[in-house]
């Protein structure tokens, strides 16, 4: 499985950093930001793949992992950097667990919201790759 680390160029300061995405940094247009926030640490989020859409993930403070499943192969990755992103391809299962006290998600969306493209089974997850 081929997971893609994008370091988002930063400038650097004495008052303070600031990280730069834009959209051929991150290989998609940007269609839809959200982020998760006052997630419990013993919460499992995501539990789905999607069809189409493409997402990057940054852990704009705190951390949290994420695992991946392509089907055959599983990877864990641990965001704990703002200007580190993780782009997640489409037909790619995904569980974000284990998040920090006052961790927060930024998710960079590839399409808007539709609930058609999303698979929330595994087990149907596992057989659209076949």
């Amino acid at each position: 499985m081929n997971v893609v680390m994008i370091n988002f160029p930063k400038i650097e300061n004495i008052l303070g950093n600031i990280a730069v995405i834009e959209n051929e940094t991150i290989r998609f247009e940007i269609k839809r930001v959200y982020y998760l926030y006052d997630i419990p640490s013993s919460s499992i989020r995501g539990g789905h793949s999607h069809k189409k859409l493409q997402q990057v993930l940054i852990a704009i403070s705190g951390s949290f992992d994420v695992v991946l499943k392509d089907g055959k192969t599983e990877k864990k990755v641990t965001l704990n950097k703002p200007d580190i992103g993780l782009l997640i391809e489409n037909n790619i299962w995904r569980e974000l667990e284990n998040f920090s006290s006052g961790a927060v998600c930024l998710v960079l969306a590839s399409e808007v919201y539709d609930e058609n493209d999303y698979l929330r089974n595994y087990n149907e997850f596992l057989k659209s790759k076949k």
